[in-house]
């Protein structure tokens, strides 16, 4: 097969590697070029959060909204701060879930959400989504977690892609 969708294309481009799921729950580990070790989740609600940190540690892509929270926000003051690239793509193209690997290219953080590409890598399909939930959706339908019926037809679905 081809890879012709394997490119990390943007400097905040992850690879999220799918090990197991548990109760409904993906785990894994997220992959960057800033860092060597694996980012662990054990939910996406905790990947969501840990990328939402790296995006704002990156301040890339800008916030089109400011974040609104109670927590104490100190860590982004520390993190904001030039970064060096450790790993280069090939390296981070070589990480895989033991269920599915997902290329993630956030483009704009816009209406307090995320917009962007969704690469597949078992499949090598690629997919836009419009917010998070979305890309949530694409990737728990790809591992065959979401039922069908959750599907709505102007959503996109890894079956309308060649």
């Amino acid at each position: 097969m081809e890879k012709t969708q394997w490119y990390m294309g943007t400097p905040n481009g992850v690879v999220m590697c799918i090990d197991y799921v548990e109760d409904k729950h993906l785990k894994g580990r997220l992959y960057h070029g800033y860092a060597r070790e694996a980012l662990p989740f054990a939910t996406m609600d905790e990947a969501i959060f840990q990328l939402e940190r790296f995006y704002d540690a990156l301040n890339f892509p800008y916030p089109t909204t400011n974040s609104r929270t109670f927590e104490d926000q100190g860590w982004q003051t520390e993190n904001r701060q030039e970064r060096m690239r450790i790993m280069k793509d090939e390296e981070l193209l070589s990480k895989h879930g033991d269920l599915g690997t997902f290329i993630i290219r956030v483009q704009h953080r816009q209406n307090s959400s995320w917009q962007g590409r969704i690469t597949w890598m078992e499949k090598n399909k690629t997919l836009y989504f419009r917010s998070i939930w979305e890309m949530i959706k694409l990737v728990a339908g790809a591992l065959d977690t979401v039922s069908k019926q959750e599907d709505s037809p102007q959503e996109p679905s890894w079956e309308d892609v060649e």
